[in-house]
């Protein structure tokens, strides 16, 4: 069953197999989101994003990156010219985005391993073009644009278990 929450939630809701439901209608709503779960990721962790272009996934990574301690003074913004943008903090936080790879070769030639394995956090941007190569465990955060300016973002904590 989903729980469905406005963006002002306070519950921990990455609880394994149980999908959380969210509307938000700013990106500023998104963001805090994305610190909410920032806030419950551990190294080692994996957050597979899938949505649409312009969708708000890389406001959700800057929430993200912040509720994980990363420090304030780095800009979070979209590595889909250079791939992988990674970020200092408490925990290290490796972006990836796969935008600009449609073919899975191509993405397998990244050697995305090293960060899928390593002790940072990993978000991954348009993660379903990886669906294969995704750890057993993982975070999936649905975005979907409703209009302008709302988006329902689901997330499920998908488990080997």
């Amino acid at each position: 069953m989903t729980q469905t929450v406005e963006a002002n939630c306070s519950a921990d809701f990455l609880i394994r197999g149980r999908k959380s439901a969210f509307k938000t209608h700013s990106p500023e709503e998104t963001q805090e989101i994305g610190v909410r779960i920032g806030r419950q990721l551990n190294p080692g962790d994996v957050v597979a994003l899938i949505g649409d272009l312009g969708v708000g996934k890389t406001c959700l990574t800057q929430g993200i990156a912040h509720g994980a301690g990363v420090y304030q003074d780095q800009t979070v913004n979209s590595p889909s010219y250079i791939l992988i943008n990674e970020y200092e903090g408490k925990i290290p936080i490796y972006h990836i985005d796969l935008y600009r790879l449609e073919r899975l070769e191509d993405i397998v030639d990244l050697g995305l391993e090293e960060y899928l394995e390593g002790d940072g956090i990993c978000v991954i941007e348009w993660a379903d073009r990886m669906s294969e190569l995704l750890p057993e465990n993982h975070i999936q955060v649905k975005i979907t644009g409703e209009d302008e300016f709302t988006r329902a973002i689901e997330v499920l904590p998908v488990s080997a278990d």
